[in-house]
């Protein structure tokens, strides 16, 4: 029972204080379940203030004798410190154990991401006879001129879209607010959706603002997103993983090859660090050497050189 009171001091912590999604604190529930878990069939009965590095460390073995991948096992580390972060806030606690404590080594796993070519395939194969046909369509254009996360788009609302000036205003992680432009091509397709679509839909109440309805007139779910994607990946003959993080991945991925500034990918895709965002150079390594040595001061003769293959001759 006195379990029990942290984990719902700690749920209330991560929904009222730090506003995560449910899914979040879902995520990170699941996380100190693995530990309570783990406490029971050691038969410790420690609480949080008895817990030491050790114990943590037995936890990690424990965690990885269940055939948990590394990444797995990083991402219930990183629960268990924000749990130990909530106790230490709320003075539960005098110590961190997991101050010391290493998370498994994982390599950095790059996303996949689509070619130009390839979305233009995607949309080449969706069924505009049909009546979702225009809506899948529009919600293509919106994820890759936008680069939202698919709670974003399901969530997305008309009252946020502003036609005139070409913005979405989305609300993202941690509830909050940013604007992302949107490209005419997108506000275009929306706006065919509207007319010849969901203006003919009965809407059921409480859905009227949310731009993206089923055929019963209730906003699209998660999973809904990820069959039509999937779906129309098997159509055009996509063999790559597709979800609608993979649009986001390539929205980012395009702009910072066609040399968009990464402070400004950050803001649009959200991400509070920009350690987040620099994954995207490492997508194109061709295009962070060009960026770096053809403008580097010291470097520009030599990769002149470089560029017309003459490293090397003598003079």
């Amino acid at each position: 029972m006195i379990w029990e009171s942290y984990r719902r001091g700690f749920e209330s912590y991560l929904r009222l204080e730090k506003s995560l999604s449910g899914n979040s604190i879902d995520a990170y529930m699941h996380d100190l379940e693995k530990l309570t878990a783990f406490l029971e069939e050691s038969g410790s009965g420690k609480m949080p203030a008895g817990i030491t590095l050790t114990d943590l460390q037995e936890f990690l073995k424990w965690l990885n004798q269940s055939h948990l991948n590394a990444r797995s096992q990083m991402r219930i580390i990183s629960g268990i410190r924000a749990f130990y972060n909530y106790l230490l806030i709320e003075n539960l606690v005098s110590t961190d154990p997991t101050e010391l404590l290493e998370s498994p080594r994982i390599g950095r796993k790059l996303p996949d991401v689509l070619s130009v070519n390839d979305i233009e395939r995607l949309m080449a194969a969706i069924d505009r006879s049909k009546p979702e046909g225009e809506r899948n369509k529009a919600i293509i254009e919106t994820l890759y001129s936008c680069g939202l996360r698919v709670s974003e788009l399901t969530n997305l609302k008309i009252s946020n879209i502003n036609f005139n000036d070409g913005f979405v205003r989305v609300t993202g992680k941690g509830n909050k607010e940013r604007l992302i432009p949107i490209g005419n091509k997108a506000l275009k397709q929306i706006g065919l959706y509207f007319h010849e679509i969901r203006s003919h839909i009965f809407i059921k109440k409480g859905n009227e603002d949310f731009v993206f309805l089923n055929r019963r007139g209730s906003k699209l779910t998660r999973v809904m997103i990820f069959t039509i994607l999937k779906d129309l990946a098997a159509i055009a003959g996509i063999h790559k993983k597709l979800s609608p993080h993979t649009l986001r991945h390539s929205f980012a991925t395009h702009l910072v090859e066609g040399g968009a500034d990464l402070r400004a990918v950050q803001e649009m895709l959200g991400h509070e660090s920009i350690t987040t965002t620099e994954i995207y150079t490492h997508l194109s390594r061709e295009y962070l050497r060009d960026a770096i040595l053809s403008h580097h001061p010291l470097y520009k003769e030599d990769w002149g050189k470089v560029s017309e293959g003459k490293v090397g001759e003598k003079g």
